[in-house]
């Protein structure tokens, strides 16, 4: 007789910042969702999502992971933003608790298959996608299908004998155009003395966030124009490095620096436009996820659907 109960899946999604899951129907639902801040006991908090969520209707668990990840043995390489991770076989030890299949992504990978089933990807058979956070990630869809590869876009060098980055390398995208570069850059100033309208903003520089920057910004604040302007540089020198590779139908820009849009995004349209071979440039859009944070969520349990897991 066949199960005519409803079966769902629980999508992860682990960034350097957040711990995002979600209960989530074969059409891409949300049914229930958790949010928690990442702490170094990522492990025990990742594990008490799960179980927040879990129930006798859940087939499978989707996990999706910032970091380079070995699909086949369900285990995290490495993760720069999350070394706490380096090594963790999730697929085993989520598995062997709740008794489920357990499908694990790279955190951006996951997004992508989101924005391509429910959301801003849906009319393109090819594209390129960013995630613009405390650093970057990308992902790449091409004729329909997630490209099984590592799209590591973030430490892409984008600048010869550049500052270092936490993956270890010198001059990567991550280094000079994520929300942490930004950050960064915009503190270094102020420890040196220079004038900004920051100071009163956090009760310390050292717990400014990138949306005090941008609202900064739009005061028509110097600093934090210049900041947001070199990354957004940066991230069209990145973006410009794809196109020309890729030639995709569309760039998505998914995470929280997108909502710097008119000062950093912009920037970046207009410097990849001047750095991209113009017949490609002109034949991309360039846009906004439309899923935003649910991105990764959806596209995490949606692998789980994808791969099978749940039988009719």
């Amino acid at each position: 007789m066949k199960d005519t109960q409803e079966r769902y899946a629980i999508g992860i999604d682990l960034g350097g910042t957040n711990l995002r899951g979600a209960l989530v129907s074969r059409d891409g639902n949300i049914v229930k969702k958790i949010k928690e801040p990442v702490t170094e006991e990522v492990l025990d908090s990742l594990s008490g999502v799960v179980e927040s969520l879990f129930s006798e209707q859940v087939a499978g668990i989707g996990l999706g992971v910032a970091g380079l990840i070995d699909r086949k043995e369900g285990r995290i390489l490495i993760s720069p933003n999350l070394p706490v991770l380096n090594g963790a076989n999730l697929v085993e030890r989520i598995g062997s608790r709740f008794g489920v299949p357990v499908t694990l992504e790279n955190d951006a990978n996951a997004a992508a298959v989101g924005e391509k089933m429910v959301g801003a990807g849906r009319e393109f058979s090819s594209f390129v996608f960013f995630t613009l956070g405390t650093g970057i990630g990308g992902a790449i869809v091409h004729n329909d299908k997630l490209l099984n590869v590592a799209a590591e876009i973030g430490h892409m060098t984008v600048q010869a004998d550049g500052q270092r980055c936490h993956c270890g390398n010198f001059g990567c995208l991550e280094a000079y155009a994520s929300g942490r570069a930004v950050i960064s850059r915009v503190i270094a100033a102020l420890e040196k003395g220079r004038e900004s309208l920051l100071r009163g903003v956090s009760e310390t520089i050292y717990k400014l966030t990138t949306e005090d920057i941008y609202r900064t910004a739009l005061d028509g604040d110097s600093l934090c124009r210049e900041a947001l302007r070199d990354a957004g540089r940066y991230l069209g020198i990145g973006i410009a490095n794809m196109i020309n590779l890729m030639s995709p139908g569309a760039i998505i820009l998914m995470g929280g620096l997108t909502g710097a849009w008119d000062i950093y995004v912009k920037e970046a349209i207009k410097e990849a436009s001047k750095r991209a071979l113009r017949e490609l440039f002109d034949a991309v859009k360039i846009i906004p996820s439309s899923l935003g944070d649910n991105a990764g969520i959806i596209g995490a349990a949606g692998l789980v659907f994808e791969h099978g897991v749940i039988v009719e």
